[in-house]
């Protein structure tokens, strides 16, 4: 049991800088980008190829975020510039890069069994598999959330922010709120390549349909992640998004091991998400029941005085 936890919790950290990058679109930016599906498989694609070709880890990795990087500016110039619906831009995008992960890698998928990653220095000081990827994944996910904490208080982070709160109040104040959008979708993608980059490393294989579903696996983490453990500002978001990174994997792992066919993830996945997104539907419809109630108590108690 405790093996499955920990192997749970390592592939959290690595999902949850994927995780990160969701919402920087959905919370931030209040955009749903579908090109992470495609630009995730692209981080793995990028790193298994040139790690498959003799280069350093880190390098095949840092070149996979800056893949990623390129596959979210094409959907922010599909969208700001071409005026195509950011939905609509992001599955153009993702579409595409199907292809393009295919070229890269040459073939559906790609094995780096007994290769280098990133996690091989950690395991030479005699760490297993599982506990490298917790260290190293811990270190990413720290480093990830640091570094956009301070970004985000910038000017120009500010801006961002700014432009998915209230776009027509940040271009009253003079913001370019189509390079925000842009640049928002830059990061974004980046960190959602870099993420597949770890987690291709993490299994020993980059798939082309590895990114399949991503997109709700990291709304879903999102939700979590807020519902579970708050948003009070921002620095407690980015570390409530990496807590539900990791819950949801939990989730899955007790799932799977109370007998769910591995199928029917997919299927677990959207109705959470699904559930989660409508708890305030029905918390308004829980509240005049509420209030009711309420009423009705007082009244009983009324009448007991008299």
């Amino acid at each position: 049991m405790l093996q499955i936890l920990l192997g749970a919790i390592s592939l959290g950290l690595l999902w949850a800088v994927m995780t990160i990058g969701v919402y920087i679109t959905y919370r931030i930016l209040d955009i749903a980008d579908l090109s992470v599906e495609g630009s995730i498989a692209m981080g793995a694609a990028i790193a298994a190829q040139l790690i498959y070709n003799g280069v350093n880890p880190f390098a095949a990795s840092l070149a996979a975020f800056l893949g990623g990087m390129v596959a979210g500016l094409v959907t922010g110039l599909l969208h700001t510039r071409l005026k195509i619906p950011a939905l609509l831009s992001g599955i153009l995008t993702m579409i595409a890069l199907y292809s393009i992960n295919l070229r890269i890698m040459g073939k559906a998928n790609l094995s780096l069994l007994r290769m280098d990653t990133v996690y091989t220095k950690f395991e030479e000081l005699g760490l297993s598999h599982t506990n490298a990827v917790i260290l190293f994944g811990l270190l990413c996910v720290l480093g990830v959330v640091g570094i956009l904490y301070w970004f985000f208080g910038t000017e120009i982070g500010c801006a961002i922010r700014a432009t998915g709160n209230n776009s027509q109040m940040a271009r009253a104040q003079g913001i370019n709120t189509n390079n925000m959008i842009i640049l928002g979708l830059v990061i974004s993608n980046g960190l959602v390549a870099f993420s597949g980059s770890l987690i291709a490393q993490s299994q020993s294989f980059a798939d082309v349909q590895m990114g399949i579903g991503s997109i709700v696996i990291g709304l879903a983490s999102v939700i979590i992640g807020e519902v579970l453990f708050g948003k009070r500002n921002f620095f407690n978001r980015l570390l409530s998004l990496v807590m539900g990174a990791v819950t949801y994997r939990i989730i899955i792992a007790l799932v799977l091991k109370l007998g769910m066919p591995a199928n029917d993830l997919k299927l677990f996945t959207a109705i959470t998400v699904a559930v989660a997104l409508s708890l305030p539907v029905f918390r308004s419809y829980l509240r005049p029941i509420k209030k009711s109630m309420r009423g009705e108590s007082a009244d009983a108690v009324d009448q007991r005085n008299l």
